[in-house]
């Protein structure tokens, strides 16, 4: 067996002198610290150092006491003099703990007195008054001061917050610049400002922030006020007010939408108070004083999507808005409910012939002179009239839409407005919309008279209708026909359609003749010289009819004028046009001239005064055609007059003679036997 070789150990050099030191040294330290570990007691110092565990109980000193009974009770310390003692001892050993002390403070801040109501809303006028007054001076310099405004606001003091919204209105009336501020998104991610243009985008950026948290605040007051009753009521009116003068104040600059929302809101409501007198005069002021023609057409457009969602369940004022328009008179075009037709430019059809000759020279000044002007009004941010033109054609199309679709559905408390309206904005109508509205009034003369002669399935609609007394009680069906007669003759007169009528096919004969077949039946009415808010008390003896419950029997809010005055302009229009006054047939003004005569013996004495009156100018226009009707030797008409025909033409109305002008003579009126003389003279003076 082969022996292993001897392990062969590595031989360190031997260590100099110099090396040999240190080494020396850190074996004596070494040989030290065993010595001295074994004399250490480690328990010992575990046992004295401090504890960071449970908390020492302290020791009750409290004597017991014996009670009646003869038992003994141990008393413990309280609670408060044990957690003080605790909380030293704890702040002693250096505890980090502060739950205790929060607490503490937390009941000390409970216990703190609360300053009076007054003395908190003198503060608020201090505190307001000096940020007003600062951003009255330099507002570019303060900035925060509006969320410090918007911030004294959020008090739960009513008082304070309508302080803080007059103070709010004041102050950014006073602030906003004439011009409308972009977004900053709007503005290139890198585009270099300088030090002053950054400085301004700051101070409008903020000046927006602050006042979209206004609008804001006066659009949550204004909506809890139509909830709620009580003091939101007062804090909702300031928030209508302040709405409606910014409205009117800054109708250009930023959220003018969320403002007129507000004050639409509103109007949706069928309770008229002074709030909603303040919103109709706000915007019938914007209306009036509209030379942009967007914020026009925002409001319309507000107002007839609110209308429709509240199926034209609206006051009678609002749908009378839409007459303020300034449109009524600077539109130049047509529309319909669908299209608009722009007026042709006159000076793009001008001829070569007649333009006037012009150097190279003097054509380039006038084109710099263009370009300059062009950017003057764009550097002035002026509306060009091409997009005025078409933001008021945009308008009359919903203002028509709006009309059109009341007189489809037949609303009672508003045909009175929007038969208005259409006779104002006659000279606007497309020719193309004309059958279709014609069309419309003529079913609701059919209707009307349906409903006055009790047809039976009327009845039976009215009778599933909930409100059916109340409509019944608020129209009027004689109004409504008269009213209808005089818009269809006033769309015919208000521009060139009766040059076209031809072309058009429109036809009038059915208006004139339910003129012709209703004018007695009218002469005996009773309200005949009543308007529609005249003060007429209902019947007692009416079945249907309760003192407290039924409101009166004229609170028809058609329009303001009387029944005899639309009975006097349907009867001028159908006379008397003044497009074409020749042109009526001899048997049509003998006709009514007759029945003019018969119901002058049953109306009132005005009624009376105004139909002769109008019958002496027939006469004197018409003299010659119906002089026969005044002299029994010239009578051309064989057979006798029938009075209730159901065409003027087939009444025979030559066949008669005016024998009411014998007892008109006799009349108890000064004034009415004055008008048959005067008809008497216009005969004879066109008979010559």
């Amino acid at each position: 067996m082969a022996s292993r070789p001897a392990k062969k150990r590595k031989l360190t050099p031997p260590q100099s002198d110099d090396e040999g030191a240190p080494r020396k040294s850190k074996s004596k330290v070494q040989k030290s610290f065993l010595v001295n570990a074994a004399n250490w007691d480690l328990e010992q110092d575990y046992e004295a150092r401090a504890r960071k565990g449970k908390k020492k109980e302290k020791e009750n000193t409290r004597l017991p006491l014996k009670l009646p009974n003869g038992r003994v009770q141990q008393f413990s310390a309280p609670a408060d003099d044990l957690r003080s003692d605790e909380s030293d001892d704890d702040w002693l050993e250096g505890a980090e703990d502060g739950s205790d002390i929060e607490e503490v403070q937390k009941k000390r801040a409970e216990t703190k007195p609360e300053v009076p109501e007054h003395e908190q809303i003198l503060e608020a006028k201090e505190e307001l008054a000096k940020i007003a007054l600062l951003l009255n001076e330099t507002p570019e310099e303060n900035v925060g001061a509006f969320k410090a405004l918007a911030k004294i606001g959020q008090s739960r003091i009513p008082t304070i917050q309508k302080l803080t919204l007059a103070t709010q209105l004041a102050v950014y009336k006073d602030v906003i610049p004439g011009y409308r501020i972009r977004p900053a998104v709007e503005d290139g991610p890198e585009e270099k400002l300088s030090k002053d243009v950054r400085r301004t985008r700051t101070y409008e950026q903020s000046l927006v922030s602050g006042y979209q948290a206004y609008v804001k605040d006066l659009a949550r007051y204004a909506k809890a006020g139509r909830h709620r009753g009580g003091g939101d009521q007062s804090i909702a009116s300031v928030a209508i007010m302040c709405a409606c003068n910014l409205l009117n104040a800054v109708p250009h600059f930023n959220f003018r939408v969320d403002l007129t929302k507000i004050l639409i809101g509103k109007l949706s409501t069928r309770r008229v108070d002074d709030d909603w007198n303040k919103c109709i005069q706000a915007l019938e002021t914007l209306f009036q004083e509209d030379e942009e023609g967007r914020p026009a057409f925002e409001a319309v457009s507000l107002l007839s999507k609110m209308m429709r969602a509240k199926e034209y369940d609206v006051d009678e004022g609002v749908i009378n808005l839409f007459l303020h328009l300034r449109l009524l008179t600077h539109f130049s075009g047509s529309a319909s409910k669908d299209s608009v037709e722009r007026a042709k430019d006159d000076a793009a059809a001008t001829k070569k012939s007649k333009r006037e000759f012009r150097t190279k020279k003097e054509r380039k000044h006038i084109k710099e002179q263009k370009a300059l002007q062009k950017d003057m009004a764009t550097a002035d941010a002026l509306v060009s009239h091409e997009e005025r033109d078409r933001m008021e054609g945009e308008t009359l199309k919903l203002v028509f839409g709006t009309y059109f679709r009341v007189l489809k559905q037949r609303v009672p408390h508003l045909m009175g407005a929007v038969l208005e309206g259409l006779a104002k904005y006659s000279h606007l109508i497309n020719q193309d919309f004309f059958g279709d509205l014609l069309e419309a009034l003529k079913d609701l003369i059919r209707h009307s008279d349906a409903a006055e002669n009790g047809d039976e399935e009327q009845k039976e609609d009215e009778e599933e209708e909930e409100d059916a007394d109340e409509e019944s009680s608020s129209r009027n069906t004689s109004r409504e026909a008269l009213l209808c007669t005089t818009t269809a003759f006033a769309l015919l007169a208000g521009q060139d359609a009766h040059n076209a009528r031809a072309d058009l096919h429109l036809d009038l004969s059915f208006f004139t003749t339910h003129l012709y077949q209703t004018l007695l039946p009218l002469s005996l009415h009773p309200d005949l010289e009543l308007g529609a808010r005249s003060l007429h008390l209902p019947d007692p003896d009416h079945p249907s009819t309760s003192s407290f419950t039924r409101p009166p029997t004229s609170k028809n809010k058609v329009n303001l004028q009387t029944t005899t005055v639309l009975l006097i302009r349907c009867l001028t229009a159908i006379l008397l046009p003044h497009w074409n006054i020749r042109s009526v047939p001899p048997l049509r003004l003998a006709a009514f001239a007759k029945q003019l005569a018969t119901a002058s013996l049953h109306v009132p004495e005005k009624s009376a005064r105004a139909l002769l009156a109008l019958l002496a100018d027939v006469a004197g226009t018409h003299g010659r055609r119906i002089a026969a009707l005044w002299n029994t030797e010239e009578r051309k008409g064989d057979g006798r007059f029938n009075a209730l025909s159901a065409s003027v033409e087939g009444s025979n109305p030559f066949a008669a003679t005016v024998w009411e002008g014998e007892l008109l003579r006799r009349h108890y009126c000064p004034q009415v036997r004055e008008g048959v003389k005067i008809v008497e003279k216009s005969l004879g003076a066109a008979h010559r």
